[in-house]
């Protein structure tokens, strides 16, 4: 059951990375669900937003944060598309998420399982349980897609 339920709200941010993808920024989309509902979503913007922290899963918590009422988001699980970064895990385990799920992982900055394992280390003072591989082609499929197609217009306008 878990898993189908997974696979429905990644489906969610996989939608989402694809609206990052229409504005030219990196295609990664997060929502934050609690008891079966979606209170908070985002999608990578630092671009448009002129800031360094609009990744999708700081543009979800703000979302949720400002929907709760409250900084704390205890008993909420993340869905992300690609494994969070540094900036991004120190933010999930501020705001108490209770468990990330993210689909493809990062092998240059990811900061769950990848390099850091901030979500495991002992002097952190929540825990969050995490999964990763959800849907994981379908994610890799649009980050490769999006990066092959940056490098491509890079080369043809170097021509020009």
């Amino acid at each position: 059951m878990e898993s189908s339920l997974d696979e429905k709200w990644m489906r969610k941010a996989l939608t989402l990375a694809l609206e990052a993808e229409a504005i030219n920024e990196v295609p990664v989309g997060a929502v934050i669900v609690r008891d079966g509902e979606i209170i908070g979503e985002g999608f990578n913007q630092p671009i448009r937003q002129s800031d360094p922290s609009a990744h999708a899963e700081i543009v979800a918590l703000r979302h949720a944060a400002n929907a709760a009422a409250n900084y704390r988001l205890p008993e909420a699980t993340l869905y992300v598309t690609v494994e969070p970064c540094a900036m991004c895990a120190g933010a999930i385990i501020h705001s108490r998420i209770a468990r990330v799920v993210f689909a493809a992982s990062e092998p240059k900055a990811g900061a769950v399982c990848s390099h850091l394992q901030l979500f495991d280390q002992p002097q952190m003072n929540h825990r969050v349980e995490w999964c990763g591989g959800v849907l994981a082609n379908e994610a890799s499929d649009i980050v490769q897609a999006f990066f092959a197609r940056r490098r491509a217009e890079k080369k043809r306008d170097k021509l020009a």
